[in-house]
């Protein structure tokens, strides 16, 4: 036998070894090979769930502004409006009742005084006897008319333009005072109730509300449109009341008070109970949160009420149902 064949014969087995454990690890391989790209999406399947981002325009309660729709300290006269009547009403105080009285003050003071200087015993010591005078009598007759007239007409004109009819399509809210809470109802949403009471002093300060003003529950209504308001009351006559919104409708037990609120921008508004109603008179206040309209749906769906189609098909529904036997 030759050297090449003594080479061969060596050869031949390793390559044969070779072979076969190629053929034993090639599966092994690829099952590597498919496993690898597996385990990511596994890790990925087994990863907890990231929480989704709030909704844009879902609800989130509205921190109050100071200085808007509230008492401020050392502060005197009326609060800032933001409603058109609210406007309508501080410009008429401003511009026509304030002048006319400092007008009208100024010249019985100076009357007063040309009577004190002119008409006393040392000045005047033989008193005048005359009865009358035809032109005094005719101007302090007709002047006084003139003034009266000149108030009375933007006054009926603010009186009508504050219980005008709401808009169509306008939310209706009713409002009901208890001994001592409120509670607003949503007839046109599902005719869910809110119960509203006052905040411990302590909480209402962490919520950054004045205290003995915070509520739990706030009225939650569309800012920048017709607010159906319809106050009753359940025991005693209450008065709600909204000083900012130059709103002030009472709440009387057996009857139904309607007027319209229009608020023009989104905030929250505070008032109390304006009507001696018992001892927790003092511990009624209202909160009024004006939100964009979809913001004020999201409330609604937030308290398990409807809104839009679905409102109106439930107050289509709703007269049509039987009293159980």
């Amino acid at each position: 036998m030759s050297i090449a064949d003594i080479t061969r014969a060596m050869i031949r087995p390793f390559a044969a070894g070779m072979i076969a454990a190629s053929m034993v690890l090639a599966p092994v391989a690829l099952h590597a090979e498919a496993a690898a790209p597996a385990a990511p999406a596994a890790a990925a399947a087994a990863a907890p769930a990231t929480p989704a981002a709030p909704a844009a325009d879902a609800y989130v309660p509205m921190r109050p502004v100071a200085g808007k729709g509230q008492p401020t300290p050392g502060a005197y006269g009326f609060q800032d409006q933001y409603s058109p009547i609210g406007r309508e009403a501080l410009f008429m105080h401003n511009a026509i009742l304030m002048p006319v009285i400092t007008v009208v003050s100024l010249l019985v003071l100076f009357l007063l005084l040309i009577v004190m200087a002119r008409f006393n015993r040392r000045a005047n010591p033989v008193a005048s006897k005359t009865s009358h005078n035809t032109m005094i009598e005719v101007v302090w007759t007709l002047l006084p008319v003139l003034v009266l007239v000149g108030i009375a007409v933007p006054s009926i004109r603010l009186l009508a333009h504050q219980y005008k009819s709401p808009a169509k399509g306008a939310v209706t809210v009713k409002v009901t005072g208890y001994q001592w809470y409120w509670g607003y109802t949503y007839p046109d949403n599902g005719g869910f109730e809110v119960i509203s009471n006052i905040l411990p002093a302590d909480e209402a300060i962490k919520r950054g509300e004045q205290p003995q003003l915070g509520a739990d529950n706030r009225m939650v209504v569309p800012a920048g449109e017709d607010i159906r308001i319809q106050t009753t009351g359940s025991d005693v006559i209450h008065s709600f009341s909204v000083p900012s919104l130059w709103f002030k409708l009472d709440a009387v037990p057996g009857r139904i008070n309607e007027k319209v609120m229009h608020i023009d921008a989104p905030g929250v508004y505070y008032g109390q109970c304006s009507e001696l109603c018992g001892v927790r008179h003092g511990y009624m206040p209202i909160v009024v949160e004006a939100l964009p309209r979809p913001k004020f749906e999201a409330w609604v769906k937030a308290q398990g009420g409807t809104v839009g189609g679905a409102a109106a098909k439930t107050a289509a529904v709703a007269p049509a149902a039987k009293p159980a036997a």
